[in-house]
């Protein structure tokens, strides 16, 4: 089996829902891209012309409730955390996200209903080679209280997430991943938003989480979960935050070979480490990806270097 290609979607598929912070209807439609697209964004439902984005740190203009994405006129779209952590985490390169709305709808809170449309859509591979951004060497962003930090790792992208809340109920959490995406399906994608009920009151006073409810978001109060179902993993709350660092990190452009730890992170943590990385051009490089457990020989040039298939597995297989 190879792993040296880049992949797309076969066909499109479609979601429907409502964005958290709008409360607004929306539709939301994958579909392939050409080699070396990436993600783009096509905002439909405009006056005028349709207006693309691509999905990358340059285009973030907003990490304060989401992430959001614009360009010289303004916002495009928010909350693109769900649906980029889906594609990464799937083994997607290349797609269009057309959305007819200012916000990505946040179905049930998680990025399942999007890894369902991926599964729909199929993936196929591009004969385009695979090439990733490796990290070099470590890059640290403190922010208040809050670390991230992306260091070299062989392994392929592992993500090491702690928090640490006031709320007893949910207090300290970690979770560790290395990501595939079998285990993104598993261990993951299913972990849903959350928050304390005392900010999500404070939200709505200020005109957020509009369409947050039961149904799509993890509610705690001062001393008890207050969803009727239950938790989907003991540690929800830090897979979430694992969910939304790869999707954040997505934003690279292209997968990232490296590990990520975060301590008491977010949006806006993980956006200044990503762009802490990127501004440093000695901190990493491209390589390129063989087909696998093919061993790397001779030279390498930083920027044109060559990975062997045994970290390449952790972004999914030739499906063509």
């Amino acid at each position: 089996m190879k792993f040296s290609r880049q992949t797309t979607l076969r066909s499109q598929a479609t979601v429907t829902g409502v964005g958290v912070h709008s409360g607004l209807p929306v539709s939301l439609t994958l579909g392939p891209a050409p080699v070396d697209s990436g993600f783009i964004f096509v905002r439909t439902g405009l006056d005028g012309a349709d207006r693309e984005v691509a999905a990358t740190a340059d285009a973030v203009i907003a990490t304060e409730f989401a992430t959001v994405l614009g360009d010289r006129e303004g916002p495009l779209v928010s909350t693109a955390e769900h649906v980029l952590a889906a594609l990464r985490g799937m083994g997607v390169d290349n797609a269009t996200i057309e959305i007819d709305g200012q916000e990505v709808p946040i179905m049930d809170g998680s990025a399942a209903a999007f890894v369902a449309a991926i599964d729909q859509a199929g993936i196929v591979t591009q004969p385009g080679v695979r090439r990733f951004i490796q990290v070099l060497k470590p890059v640290q962003v403190k922010i208040g209280d809050a670390m991230g930090e992306l260091r070299p790792f062989a392994g392929g992208f592992r993500a090491e997430v702690e928090i640490e809340f006031t709320n007893k109920v949910i207090g300290h959490q970690t979770f560790s991943f290395d990501l595939s995406p079998e285990g993104f399906r598993r261990d993951v994608a299913r972990a849903r938003t959350f928050g304390c009920m005392n900010d999500v009151a404070r939200l709505w006073g200020a005109g957020f989480a509009l369409g947050a409810s039961f149904d799509n978001t993890v509610v705690f109060d001062e001393a008890r979960l207050l969803n009727t179902e239950g938790l989907r993993y003991a540690n929800e709350c830090a897979r979430h935050k694992v969910l939304d660092v790869i999707g954040d990190l997505a934003l690279a452009g292209l997968p990232l070979l490296g590990s990520y730890r975060s301590v008491r992170g977010g949006h806006k943590l993980n956006n200044a480490v990503l762009k802490a990385l990127l501004s440093d051009r000695s901190a990493w490089r491209v390589v390129e990806s063989e087909t696998a457990r093919r061993p790397v020989r001779g030279h390498v040039e930083a920027g044109a270097s060559t990975v062997g298939g045994l970290v390449s597995p952790a972004y999914g297989p030739d499906v063509s």
